[in-house]
């Protein structure tokens, strides 16, 4: 009897003290491990803080059809705007550049930024790299993305005259992206990546509109993103390289100067 009650008693001192123990532990975790929600709402602080990002869109680009990307980068905090090329890129791209430095210059009086980012889509990124190149945008733009841009040219531009319907129907943009064109040689020429800026270009082998599609990267110490190079099975056309979300980690990895490595599994 005598073992039965210290035993009984043994018992209910541990069930005591297990859970005091239990609950003098658990601030410790909570201190040690932020949760999510913290973790996510401490990055959009940050992301706050950094440049404007300035949307470009491409040849027929309405603004509109920008937003979801725009929507991702606000959600994580970003300053977002869009640039839609005017006449729908179907002008000059060097007029196209002129009209968008004039639209940076108002970004930056607006919020006051001495720099802004470029996530550019299509024609939107020849339209941003003569603006940085020949328009003194070296100094104003921190970091360049462009998704599906024909940096060297493309023989979608091209095949319009092989097919009889003369030099791309008479739409100078299109002429401009001809492989071969003035307007890229003056692009390419030398340097083709100027300025302290972090230059990364996004392409993907289901591009209809960029071909080859190497001809969407850049030279001169730029990060070139083959999307099916890391992830094979990744199906990403030329317009939905702005709605893909493998292509849009590459996007914040580079806007907030992290490693890319981008992530397969995305939505």
């Amino acid at each position: 009897m005598l073992l039965r009650t210290i035993l009984a008693a043994t018992t209910a001192v541990a069930a005591l003290l297990v859970p005091a123990t239990a609950a003098a532990a658990a601030p410790d975790r909570t201190t040690a491990a932020a949760s999510p929600a913290t973790t996510a709402a401490t990055t959009a602080a940050a992301n706050a803080n950094a440049n404007p990002v300035i949307v470009v869109g491409g040849l027929i680009g309405v603004s509109i059809a920008y937003e979801p990307i725009a929507a991702r980068l606000r959600a994580d905090g970003f300053r977002v705007s869009i640039f839609q090329i005017p006449g729908l890129g179907f002008g000059d791209i060097r007029e196209s550049a002129r009209a968008f430095k004039t639209y940076v210059d108002q970004v930056r009086a607006s919020t006051g930024a001495a720099k802004v980012d470029l996530v550019a889509h299509s024609e939107g990124g020849l339209v941003s790299r003569w603006y940085v190149k020949f328009l003194g945008g070296a100094d104003v733009v921190g970091r360049y993305v462009s998704l599906g841009s024909p940096q060297q040219g493309t023989y979608a531009a091209n095949i319009l005259k092989f097919i009889g319907l003369g030099s791309c129907a008479g739409i100078v943009a299109c002429q401009q992206m001809s492989i071969g064109s003035d307007l890229l040689t003056a692009l390419n020429g030398g340097d083709d990546t100027p300025g302290a800026i972090r230059w990364a270009t996004v392409r993907t082998w289901q591009d209809e509109l960029v071909w080859p599609i190497g001809n969407a990267a850049l030279s001169d110490g730029a990060n070139n993103v083959l999307i099916q190079s890391w992830c094979p099975l990744r199906l990403v056309g030329h317009l939905s390289l702005i709605l893909d979300g493998t292509t849009y980690t590459v996007v914040r990895q580079v806007l907030t100067d992290a490693p890319v490595r981008p992530n397969c599994f995305a939505l």
